[in-house]
């Protein structure tokens, strides 16, 4: 027996469809417009939804795009007049399972009846092993349904077995870092350390230091022996974030270590075993730099063995609902508070560009739970802050120089270290340094 929401404005109709349903012992609600379906799915979980196409003021659009926004696996077949195909067809691309044209026999109503609750069941199956395929493989974080996603996902399995290197690709803020360290748990070395660097938030002339480690006396201010962080990574998984911002006397040495396995700390002639996978990704391209003369091609051959792109969000927007439904759990964990998004709040989301990516989706959802008066996230709280202050000033510019001001200050009180000041303004030392390039401050 399953659970059917009828939903028809005409009432003969209506209750000739509710009564098939019922001597086939489904248990059913009936729903005379779509203004009272759309409170019934709000109160309650359907398996499967039956809504005529034509009705007012809600129509059976509306209707669906209610369903899935509430319970994606609720399966929903939609009825259209002789004539209205492409009606139904329209409803089927945003998510209707299937149609049935009026007039129609009993035989056909529950025929397509049960493909949807077959195709329910087989959602429910898929939802449940996927649930148990992320917490196996530890994917907690990459979220998605998209082809894109699943074929991320599946590449990880396969890849992160070997010991190949891996070269990630794709905008700033698309999951670069979550695919290397997914690669890494389920790789032989997940119990060795996980190494990562951010390239472009060392100097240059710190860069070989922190990475290869160096003798007493290599430099000034050398007091003592000091490891490199390639040398901690021994056995493990070494991260190179924006790979592209190294310079290229740094790739030349870069190379030797990827080919030979062996490092030497500045100072030394002592040659230093290290077995570490590598990792690289960069959000710019390669190929370009290359021609351009600001990347070596040979280090791109040996980083580009097995590849990964990672799409920007505006072409997976069917992953958002997803996302943020990961995000508001997320939030909820954290603050112990939970959050609900108010209407119009996907499509206005599905509409944007997101130049920042997931990690720009999850400043708004935050921004939104900060703003939000009574739980409910409005189209107001995601909104980007008005363009001027009421004295003409620029908000944004007013919000920079309050973010100077902070970093400043937390640099100040740690004595320069970028890393305990990173945790001092409860932020990670790559989204420091992120900030402070984009505010013009000195890496140095």
């Amino acid at each position: 027996m399953a659970r059917i929401l009828v939903v028809d404005d005409q009432r003969n109709m209506r209750t000739t469809l509710a009564a098939m349903l019922r001597s086939a012992g489904h248990e059913i609600v009936e729903a005379p417009d779509g203004v009272s379906a759309a409170e019934a799915v709000r109160a309650d979980e359907f398996d499967v939804v039956i809504t005529d196409l034509r009705m007012g003021p809600i129509d059976g659009f509306g209707v669906l795009k209610q369903v899935k926004d509430g319970h994606p696996m609720t399966e929903v077949i939609v009825m259209t007049a002789y004539g209205s195909i492409e009606s139904a067809v329209s409803a089927m691309r945003l998510g209707a399972h299937d149609y049935i044209q009026k007039p129609y026999t009993e035989e056909e109503l529950l025929v397509k009846v049960e493909r949807a609750l077959e195709q329910r069941r087989l959602s429910s199956e898929v939802t449940l092993l996927a649930s148990q395929f992320r917490e196996q493989y530890k994917f907690e974080n990459i979220i998605g349904r998209s082809g894109a996603i699943r074929g991320v996902i599946s590449r990880i399995v396969k890849v992160a077995p070997t010991d190949a290197t891996v070269l990630i690709t794709g905008e700033s803020g698309t999951g670069k870092e979550l695919v290397a360290k997914a690669i890494h748990a389920n790789s032989k070395r997940a119990s060795r350390p996980f190494v990562p660097v951010n390239c472009a938030a060392i100097s240059e002339q710190l860069l070989e230091s922190e990475l290869f480690g160096h003798a007493r006396g290599a430099f000034t201010g050398a007091v003592s022996n000091r490891k490199g962080l390639f040398e901690e990574a021994d056995g493990g998984t070494f991260f190179f974030d924006e790979i592209a911002e190294t310079p290229p006397q740094f790739q030349a040495k870069l190379l030797r270590v990827i080919q030979e396995h062996e490092i030497r700390r500045l100072g030394e002639n002592k040659p230093i075993s290290v077995d570490a996978r590598i990792i690289a990704a960069t959000n710019q391209d390669l190929e370009k730099a290359i021609s351009e003369k600001r990347f070596r091609q040979d280090l791109y051959y040996r980083l580009n063995v097995a590849r990964f792109h990672l799409p920007p969000l505006r072409e997976r927007i069917e992953d958002i609902p997803l996302l943020l439904e990961h995000f508001l759990d997320k939030l909820a964990k954290k603050s112990g508070r939970r959050h609900s998004l108010g209407p119009g709040i996907h499509e206005f989301l599905q509409s944007q560009e997101f130049k920042g990516n997931v990690r720009e989706l999850e400043n708004m959802i935050e921004q939104g739970a900060a703003l939000a008066v009574d739980g409910v996230i409005r189209h107001a709280d995601v909104l980007p802050p008005a363009a001027t202050s009421p004295h003409g000033r620029k908000l944004a510019e007013a919000v920079a120089a309050a973010e100077r001001r902070a970093i400043d200050l937390a640099l100040l009180e740690n004595e320069g270290n970028r890393e305990k000041a990173a945790q001092a303004l409860g932020l990670s030392t790559t989204t420091l340094w992120r900030k402070m390039r984009r505010l013009g401050m000195p890496l140095g």
